[in-house]
C-alpha cells in the first residue's frame, strides 16, 4: 500500500497504483500551442503535484511515480472486476496444495530498448533485488509469510516457465505477482558492484538525474523526458507486448506529459482553459465544472466511493534517538492513551466535513479496507464508530483524568496543556481544510492545535527520516485484497507509520515498542494471508477492523468519491475507482473533430 500525495504521502508500493490524475498544458502554460501539436501527435497532457522522486522502482516510496506507465508485471488486477488477469506471464497452473505457481511467458516479448526479455529477468527481479536483504525495498513486504516472515523461492523451469514456491498457504499469492519486472541486462552489474561503503552500486542506480533513454522499461510508455518542477514526457514504447485483434500495436496514444504544478487551483484553472485533457475534479469545484461539462466536451466520471483513505493519527513512538524522544514524553503519554484517541475520534465532525468541505461528494469512512472489498465490515456488521459527540468525548477524558479550567481549556493529570502539532502537506486545498476543521473541533474540547501544511519534502522527512512530529493529517490507496495494507500493519512494515521504524541507513531508535494490539493486527494479517477460504479469511480480518477501530491507530474520516473530467476526445475510457480513468491507456485512443 502506498500514500499518494492526493490523499496522503508514501512510502511503500500499492499494487495497480496510477499516479495519472490531473491535467493541464505543457510549456509556457499556451492551450493554442498543445492544440497543434496533438494534431500531429496523438498525446495526453495530465499534471501531477510534486516531482517523481526516482526512476529505480525498487527504491520507489512515493506517489507520484512513472511505474504505472512503464512497468508491467506477470499478472494484473482488472480494475473493473476486481480479477487477476495474465499479463506478461500468458498462463499459469496452481498445485492441488496451492504451494507452487508456475508461469508462462508470452512469446517474443521485449524491453523498450529492443533486447528480449526472458525468464532470466523475472528470476533476476525476484531474487536479486526484491528478495535480496542487501536492497532496502518495502516491496518485500507483500511477500513475507506466516510467523517466520519467509519469502517465496523463485527458480526457472525452462526458456517460459517460472515456479514459484511458499512454505505455506499464502491466499495472495497470485496477486503478489503483479510486481513490476525490471531488466537484468541493465541492472545486474549494478547489484553485484559494491560502492566505496561497501553498498550495492544499485541503490544509487535510475535517479530522477538518469538520462531518459537509458531508462529500461516494459510497459506501454517509456520515459522521453524530465524537466525538474516542469514536466515528465512519456512516448509510447514500440516494443510493448500488447496489440489489438488486428494486429496493430498498442498503445494508440503516443505521448504522454505531466505537467509539474503546485496546487490543484492550477490544474482547475488550466482544465477551465481549454488546455487540460483530464482532471481529477475535487468536491470543492464540482458544481462548477458540473456546468461546464457540455460546453467545455468533457465528461465527468463518478465512479462512487474510492479507494482512497483520509485519517488524523498521533505518532506512537515512544522510541529516543542519542537520549532525545523522537515525541515530548507528556505529549507521547497522551497519544498512547486509547482513551485520549478515542475522545479526539468522538471530537471531529465528519458529517459537517462531508458537507462543508466533500460537498456531499463522499461518506464516513471507519475501516482501513476499502467498502468494495469482500472483506470490508460494516458498521451494520459491528464496526465501531465514533460519530460527532463532543460532550461524549468531554466524558471520556475526564474519565482518563484530564480536566478542565473555568475557560474550557483542557489539561492532563499531572495539570500540563493539552496542545500539539498537527501536520499535513501543502497545496492540496481539500487536505488543509480538513486540517482547519480538525483545528476547530478539537479547539470545542479544550485541545489546543497548530496546523502547520507543510512542503512535500519536508513532510515526508519527518514522517520518514527524522520520525519528529506529533499528529497529522494523511492518507492511503487501498484495494480489495487485505494483505496489500500488511506492509501498514506489521509493527516491521514500512507503512506502519504511526509506530514507524527507522528506514536502512538512519540511526536507530532505543526504547521503541509495539503495544498488544499493534502485535495482534500484525497477527491477524498473517493468518488473514494463511487462509484459504474466504468467509474464514473474512472473519480474520473482521477482527483486524474491530481492534483498528477500537485502539484507533488511525481515526478515519471521509472516502471521498472518486471522480474524474476527461476530454470526449479521448475515446475508450472504462472508468474504475480502482484504476481511475487511464487504467486501459494502451486501447485508449484520441479524436480530434
Amino acid at each position: 500500500m502506498k500514500i499518494s500525495t492526493i490523499t496522503a504521502i508514501s512510502r511503500p508500493w500499492l499494487f495497480g497504483i496510477i499516479a495519472l490524475i490531473c491535467a493541464i498544458a505543457l510549456s509556457a502554460c499556451n492551450p493554442a500551442q498543445f492544440k497543434t501539436e496533438a494534431a500531429e501527435v496523438p498525446q495526453v497532457v495530465l499534471s501531477i503535484l510534486s516531482d517523481p522522486k526516482t526512476f529505480n522502482y525498487a527504491l520507489s516510496s512515493e506517489s507520484p511515480n512513472i511505474f504505472g506507465l512503464t512497468y508491467e508485471g506477470l499478472v494484473t488486477e482488472n480494475p473493473l472486476t476486481g480479477k487477476i488477469e495474465p499479463d506478461l506471464a500468458e498462463s499459469w497452473e496452481i498445485s492441488d496444495d496451492k504451494l507452487q505457481i508456475v508461469f508462462t511467458l508470452r512469446q517474443d516479448l521485449k524491453w523498450s530498448d529492443g533486447e528480449p526479455l526472458t525468464v532470466d529477468d523475472i528470476i533476476f527481479t525476484y531474487n536479486e533485488i526484491y528478495f535480496n536483504k542487501e536492497i532496502p525495498t518495502d516491496v518485500r513486504d507483500v511477500f513475507r509469510i506466516g510467523e517466520s516472515r519467509k519469502l517465496p523461492t523463485v527458480i526457472k523451469l525452462d526458456r517460459r516457465r517460472i515456479k514459484f514456491t511458499v512454505p505455506e498457504p499464502f491466499a495472495p499469492f497470485l496477486g503478489t505477482t503483479s510486481a513490476p519486472i525490471l531488466p537484468a541486462h541493465a541492472l545486474q552489474k549494478s547489484v553485484k558492484t559494491k560502492n566505496a561503503e561497501g553498498k550495492p552500486e544499485f541503490l544509487s542506480k535510475w535517479g530522477v538525474d538518469t538520462p531518459p533513454e537509458q531508462i529500461i522499461v516494459n510497459g506501454p510508455y517509456k520515459l522521453e523526458n524530465y524537466t525538474t518542477s516542469q514536466r515528465v514526457i512519456f512516448k509510447s514504447n514500440p516494443y510493448y507486448w500488447r496489440k489489438d485483434s488486428q494486429g496493430n500495436q498498442q498503445p494508440y496514444i503516443e505521448r504522454i506529459i505531466w505537467q509539474i504544478v503546485e496546487s490543484t487551483d492550477t490544474s482547475l484553472l488550466q482544465f477551465r482553459s481549454g488546455g487540460l485533457d483530464s482532471l481529477g475534479v475535487s468536491p470543492d469545484y464540482f458544481s462548477l465544472i458540473k456546468r461546464e461539462e457540455k460546453r467545455g466536451q468533457f465528461k465527468i466520471y463518478n465512479g462512487g466511493a474510492s479507494y482512497s483513505t483520509s485519517f488524523f493519527f498521533f505518532n506512537l513512538n515512544k522510541g529516543s534517538r542519542k537520549g532525545k524522544p523522537l515525541v515530548d514524553p507528556i505529549k507521547s503519554r497522551w497519544f498512547n492513551m486509547v482513551e485520549f484517541r478515542q475522545a479526539v475520534a468522538y471530537a471531529i465532525d465528519r458529517d459537517k466535513m462531508i458537507n462543508n468541505i466533500f460537498r456531499g461528494l463522499g461518506q464516513t469512512q471507519n475501516s482501513p479496507l476499502s467498502v468494495q472489498s469482500y472483506y470490508y465490515l460494516s458498521p451494520e456488521e459491528g464496526l465501531r464508530v465514533y460519530d460527532y459527540n463532543p460532550e461524549k468525548a468531554k466524558e471520556v477524558l475526564k474519565a482518563a483524568g484530564f480536566q478542565y479550567n473555568n475557560k474550557g481549556e483542557l489539561f492532563d493529570p499531572e495539570s500540563n496543556p493539552v496542545h500539539f502539532t498537527l501536520i499535513t502537506n501543502a497545496g492540496n486545498k481539500i487536505r488543509e481544510a480538513m486540517g482547519s476543521q480538525i483545528k476547530q473541533d478539537l479547539g470545542k474540547i479544550g485541545i489546543q492545535v497548530d496546523f502547520t501544511p507543510l512542503a512535500w519534502n519536508t513532510l515526508t522527512d519527518k514522517l520518514s527520516n527524522s520520525l519528529e512530529w506529533e499528529s497529522a493529517l494523511l492518507g492511503l490507496t487501498g484495494g480489495n485484497e487485505p494483505n496489500d495494507g500488511a506492509n501498514v500493519w506489521a509493527p516491521e512494515g514500512g507503512l506502519h507509520m504511526f509506530n514507524q521504524k527507522p528506514l536502512p541507513g538512519q540511526p536507530g531508535l532505543e526504547g521503541q515498542n509495539f503495544a498488544p494490539w499493534e502485535n495482534k493486527i500484525g497477527q491477524l494479517y498473517i493468518q488473514g494471508a494463511r487462509e484459504l477460504d474466504p468467509a474464514k479469511r473474512k472473519a480474520i480480518y473482521d477482527e483486524s477492523q474491530r481492534l483498528t477501530q477500537e485502539y484507533l491507530p488511525f481515526i478515519y474520516l471521509v472516502n471521498p468519491y472518486s471522480m474524474s473530467a476527461v476530454r470526449n476526445r479521448i475515446q475508450g475510457i472504462k472508468f474504475s475507482p480502482l484504476g481511475g480513468a487511464f487504467w486501459n491507456i494502451h486501447e485508449l485512443t484520441i479524436v480530434d473533430k
